[in-house]
């Protein structure tokens, strides 16, 4: 896999890369929202918890497919208020290596399936070659 964070005469970036190159099989993550294994919503009113919970989900859903978060070449992330960015922010930068971030895309929407719901994010990854 190789990150092009900043390219020269890229604009600056916060936390992704612009583009990621990458060979062999991928993985389509669709959009993990922030319920527990039960299906029940987790921090109804807390935006860093709801990006807690869907990072926990986009974990679960990668392990199965063979991968993890360090493989995921791209975010799609959807934000009801563009308030909760930070929070979204702090968790992601838990769970990436600020030197290899993926390429990512940000959404604020009018809402999501959920009236509940303040964040959905899907992803794509690079399932790696068994060792």
């Amino acid at each position: 896999m190789q990150h092009f964070t900043r390219s020269a005469g890229a604009p600056p970036v916060n936390g992704y890369s612009h583009a990621v190159t990458f060979n062999g099989p991928m993985v389509a993550v669709s959009g993990q929202v922030p319920v527990d294994g039960d299906g029940n919503l987790v921090g109804k009113n807390d935006a860093e918890a709801q990006v807690r919970q869907v990072y926990a989900n986009l974990s679960t859903a990668l392990r199965a497919a063979g991968t993890d978060l360090a493989h995921v070449v791209k975010l799609t992330v959807y934000l009801t208020d563009l308030g909760d960015l930070a929070a979204f922010r702090r968790v992601r930068d838990e769970h990436q290596d600020a030197e290899r971030p993926p390429a990512c895309s940000l959404v604020q929407v009018a809402g999501l399936v959920q009236p509940d719901f303040r964040v959905e994010i899907e992803a794509f990854a690079e399932v790696p070659e068994p060792r």
